[in-house]
């Protein structure tokens, strides 16, 4: 028997690779097939099943291409209504898997399909659980990602306390936890940075496994609930009706453009520039109106949460060699309209001559000297990094909902950007600069190296 579990820590997504007797599944595979495919012929072995937990929202599944390559059954439980072949299982119902058993349960909440998987190994012990976004590591999924559902939160979330209890909490201690996420996902709100653990543990220490009742249960998982990312529903529904060939988005997204191709496909298509460097590369040059997203951080979840048209044409400048990584990253989280890249980067756009653009970006020291009470500081961390240890005078406006509040904010005045670390700040000046915001500087290190400076904060607790 073996299980492994395929993590992907820029989505925080957990892939499950399961084989037996030359017979293997896949449970929640990425959008790319190859590396399932590649393990299974690794272990001379046949994919005999794909398992979904649920109709994911955070990314693009490859349950579709992996079963068109491989002949594979695509296999959700009840309630999955799909715009593609698959099988609808019933609660309870087996699956043979060489000399292993994977049984379905049943656990609406996080959505009304989702479903547990719990493997039986071949001495008929009840192994591990692959627990989908039912239960998490300290944590469980949020109940507010149903598609197009006539049920609230509060009655996905009751569902959810139902099905923890009457079909998870019955198992025994020692099953491992096998979850679809850790720690960096939007899909709960505590997760552990462990990927897996025992049932026993997380029944001591999860706060929503404790003795508690309905009621109370109901409340802590929807209380504190910030809006899901825009692409959220949009994946799902993809996930739903089946995402096109991965081969195809490759076929156009990795074309080599020249300087003059580039800037001919700008202007023809109104694509958006999205430059992929480090921040602190992208700020001393780049293509006016150019946004960054440095593909070294949290890349596809940034571009899923400020690029609201999952068909916006996208030109990518990229490092050399990061091309395809930045294709396959914008394609797992469903933006399949990329048209290229610009070949030699910002060095062959310069080298023809033509125009760049810079925002300023000063070290934490610096900003700690320019300091006065009447900056204006500009914090684009989430609320909940926020509010527990800020700066005197900043005002929280989270990147993720930028493109609600930029519209409403002064462009005549000069503003200091920052976060916890330096990623997002540059994010968010770049779509600032690009929308009209001419007086932007970035605090480089941000927060992080804000705090050992002697600018004001608020929010601490002080010891004599």
């Amino acid at each position: 028997m073996k299980v492994e579990q395929i993590y992907t820590g820029c989505l925080a997504e957990a892939a499950y690779y399961i084989e037996s007797n030359g017979e293997c599944a896949i449970i929640d595979p990425l959008r790319e097939t190859s590396p399932y495919i590649k393990r299974a012929e690794k272990d001379n072995a046949k994919i005999k099943y794909i398992f979904e937990t649920h109709f994911h929202a955070d990314f693009v599944s490859g349950h579709l291409e992996l079963s068109k390559k491989t002949g594979a059954k695509i296999v959700y439980g009840p309630n999955a209504a799909c715009g593609f072949d698959c099988y609808s299982a019933k609660d309870g119902e087996e699956f043979k898997i060489g000399a292993l058993t994977l049984r379905v349960l049943h656990t609406p909440g996080h959505t009304p399909e989702s479903s547990t998987f719990l493997l039986i190994d071949e001495n008929g012990k009840e192994y591990c659980i692959f627990s989908g976004d039912t239960l998490f590591i300290g944590d469980v999924g949020r109940p507010d990602l149903a598609i197009k559902s006539s049920v609230t939160k509060e009655d996905l979330a009751g569902m959810l306390y139902d099905s923890l209890h009457n079909k998870i909490l019955t198992l025994p201690d020692d099953v491992i936890v096998y979850p679809a996420h850790g720690a960096g996902s939007a899909c709960g709100k505590n997760m552990s940075k462990d990927t897996f653990d025992k049932l026993g543990h997380q029944k001591q220490v999860n706060y929503a496994l404790q003795n508690i009742t309905k009621e109370e249960f109901i409340k802590q998982v929807t209380d504190g609930l910030l809006p899901p990312p825009q692409y959220f529903s949009k994946n799902a529904m993809m996930n739903k009706q089946g995402a096109g060939n991965l081969e195809d988005v490759y076929s156009h997204g990795l074309k080599r453009l020249s300087v003059t191709e580039f800037e001919a496909a700008a202007e023809e298509t109104h694509a958006l520039i999205l430059d992929t460097r480090d921040p602190q590369v992208f700020c001393k040059g780049f293509i006016p109106n150019a946004i960054n997203i440095g593909v070294n951080g949290q890349f596809a979840v940034w571009a899923g949460t400020l690029i609201t048209d999952l068909n916006q044409p996208i030109l990518l400048l990229c490092d050399e060699g990061k091309e395809e990584e930045c294709v396959t990253r914008l394609a797992r989280v469903g933006y399949d309209n990329t048209l290229g890249y610009l070949s030699g980067g910002i060095e062959a756009w310069q080298n023809a001559g033509k125009e760049t653009d810079s925002i300023t970006s000063i070290s934490a020291e610096e900003f700690s000297k320019q300091f006065s009470p009447e900056m204006c500081v500009l914090d684009v961390r989430k609320p909940g990094e926020y509010e527990p240890e800020h700066l005197v005078n900043a005002e929280n406006k989270p990147l993720d909902f930028i493109n609600d509040w930029a519209s409403e904010t002064d462009r005549s005045k000069t503003y200091y950007v920052h976060c916890a670390g330096g990623y997002r700040s540059m994010v968010a000046a770049s779509i600032l600069k690009a929308r009209g915001f001419e007086n932007l500087v970035e605090v480089a290190g941000g927060y992080g190296a804000i705090s050992k400076t002697l600018v004001p904060k608020t929010n601490l607790v002080h010891t004599k």
